[in-house]
């Protein structure tokens, strides 16, 4: 710092004498006439002295006024001069004159360069000093295992790695050795971060934590250097705990062409980071733990044993760990006792700990914002609307022709959910606008579906092509408020026919791309598929979803008054829930019987 201030200091100085220098040669500066008044003043005899200084020529006057000005030609001059008796005086240029601003000048841009880098320096060791302090240990996280629900089996794999933490001579006396890494991979919101936080809170060691992205910088070599640097305090606060959220920012796979000599900043950092789990010495206890949802893309380097030796699946919880988890979070909460969470748990399929924990804070903040003393049911229900099907629009301004079409598509999709086997059941049906959509029909398991029957993906196909049939045959044309259902319906026939192969034509073969991967799991082209192949795959789809499409025409056909009934009520409540829907459709029964009484009394 004093370096610095220094060489500001003799900056600032020189700067100074420079200003200083052509403040004081403007001053002293003589007026400037042109050669042909020069001459003229020859002529006239005005003229007294002259000072010739390489081209450059004063002239005194016979009244003692100075001026200045150029000769083009000196040597020509001088006879001039000599014969009008005009005393001339001659001067050497001086070189150090002109060397002297041009060092001024020189100094200048040297030291403001030198300021400069500097200062560039100084900023990028505070910016690696700014980032490394992410990494600065912890000796309490505040999370223990208490904490974590729904992932018990992750939990219960890792309390080997706590226990080794806190008795390292339990295994090593019997010539074991801990895993030097563990990878936690799965979905985003799954838990990773805070089952890792739990393991250091459990354990009660050091806990470094930082992401994947800082290690990587601008200025080449920083990351490896970071990775170091972290790995050598890790080593001074043994035992303890690393933890690299998002390694995959770093470790990813590395390029395969090395003729290219690719060699950049993220590769360095993830070889300094290979180097550094490959050093650790067997009396170490550093457990190294990395969160990733892109497994995939991930280095085989780095998930050879010896790495990280272990990994761990975390997946979205099932029913009994969603209850697990909304019990955690809802402790938190001030929550009716009538609120029924297995009710929520069991209508929240597909929510990972991360929705389920902003799900209660939603419900919270409508109890809060409804000026409620605790948080009940229907807040709940209110909160997963929002959350699965976006905000309500109430205040849209929609027509009453396109609010009669939608009720009719919305009630086009729920006939077909009732009346098909092997659904899902109905849990709502609005054209309340939420979101981009005008209208919503909603299903909910009864339970976690792990495999799908072939029936059952194409009954689904046949729910979402309800509502344009409904369209279709209600108002004899076709809109656009389909094209997200017709979008979803293709996707899963391509994923029938391509991905589970239960397309009898195509046959139990998997066609979900051009690339393929070894055992290794290293990726090559050299699975190429056919342009046959790709056309009867595309037939295949076109088959499958023209066949749904003409059985739920007929579907519709034959249950037309249902259709009615369902849309008429949904154009006098908006909203339709599951058990509504059974009354209309009791309803819808009872007429169907009464009528065909009437025909038979009739006949007989």
């Amino acid at each position: 710092m004093n370096s610095n201030r220094l060489l500001l200091t003799m900056i600032c100085v020189v700067l100074f004498a420079f200003i200083g220098l052509n403040f004081y040669q403007a001053s002293q500066r003589l007026p400037e006439h042109s050669y042909s008044d020069f001459l003229a003043d020859i002529d006239n005899g005005r003229l007294k002295e002259t000072s010739i200084k390489g081209g450059k020529i004063i002239a005194t006057d016979r009244e003692d006024r100075q001026y200045t000005t150029f000769a083009p030609d000196v040597a020509g001059l001088l006879p001039v001069l000599k014969g009008s008796n005009i005393v001339i005086n001659t001067h050497p240029v001086s070189v150090l004159t002109t060397l002297y601003k041009d060092m001024l000048l020189i100094i200048l841009l040297f030291g403001g360069w030198m300021i400069f880098s500097r200062k560039s320096s100084a900023s990028s060791t505070q910016f690696f000093r700014k980032n490394s302090a992410k990494s600065t240990p912890r000796k309490k996280t505040g999370v223990t295992f208490a904490d974590v629900a729904g992932i018990s089996e992750a939990r219960d794999e890792l309390k080997e790695i706590i226990d080794f933490l806190k008795q390292p001579s339990k295994y090593s006396r019997l010539g074991g050795q801990i895993p030097k890494g563990v990878l936690l991979e799965g979905l985003p919101g799954t838990g990773k971060t805070l089952l890792a936080k739990a393991i250091a809170g459990e354990a009660s060691v050091p806990f470094f934590s930082i992401g994947g992205s800082d290690f990587v910088e601008l200025f080449a070599g920083l990351g490896a250097s970071r990775v170091r640097k972290l790995f050598e305090e890790a080593k001074k606060q043994a035992p303890c705990i690393i933890f690299i959220d998002e390694i995959d920012a770093i470790g990813g796979r590395r390029s395969a062409d090395y003729r290219n000599g690719s060699n950049d900043e993220r590769e360095q950092t993830l070889n300094a980071l290979l180097v550094e789990m490959d050093g650790f010495e067997t009396n170490e206890t550093i457990i190294v733990v990395a969160a990733t949802n892109r497994s995939d893309i991930l280095d085989s380097a780095l998930l050879r044993p010896g790495r990280f030796d272990r990994r761990i699946t975390l997946t979205l919880p099932d029913i009994k760990e969603r209850l697990k988890i909304l019990k955690v979070h809802a402790a938190k909460t001030s929550t009716s006792s009538n609120v029924d969470l297995s009710l929520v748990a069991r209508s929240t399929p597909g929510f990972s700990g991360a929705e389920i924990a902003n799900l209660v804070n939603e419900a919270a903040l409508l109890a809060a914002r409804r000026e409620k003393q605790s948080i009940e049911q229907t807040d709940f229900e209110d909160a997963q609307d929002k959350i699965s099907m976006g905000l309500e629009r109430k205040n849209a301004v929609i027509n009453q022709e396109a609010r009669r079409l939608t009720a009719y598509h919305e009630a086009g999709h729920t006939v077909v959910a009732k009346l098909l086997p092997e659904t899902d059941p109905l849990h709502k049906t609005t054209i309340i606008p939420r979101g981009l959509s005008l209208g919503l029909t909603q299903q909910r398991p009864f339970d976690d579906h792990i495999t799908y029957s072939k029936s059952y993906l194409l009954n689904k196909i046949s729910i979402l092509l309800g509502g344009r049939l409904a369209e279709e045959l209600i108002f004899g044309r076709l809109t656009t408020g389909a094209s997200n259902d017709l979008y979803v319906a293709t996707q899963i026939a391509y994923r029938l026919v391509c991905e589970f192969g239960m397309s009898e034509q195509i046959g139990p073969i998997a066609s979900i791309g051009n690339m393929s991967a070894d055992v290794n799991g290293v990726f090559s082209e050299s699975w190429q598929q056919s342009q046959q192949t790709l056309r009867e795959i595309d037939t295949e789809i076109r088959r499958i979803i023209l066949g749904c499409y003409e059985t739920t025409r007929e579907l519709i056909r034959d249950n037309n008054e249902l259709l009615h009934m369902l849309a008429e009520s949904l154009l006098a409540h908006e909203t339709l829930d599951g058990e509504e829907v059974d009354i209309v459709y009791r309803c819808y029964l009872d007429h169907q019987r009464i009528e065909t009484k009437q025909k038979s009394m009739k006949k007989n």
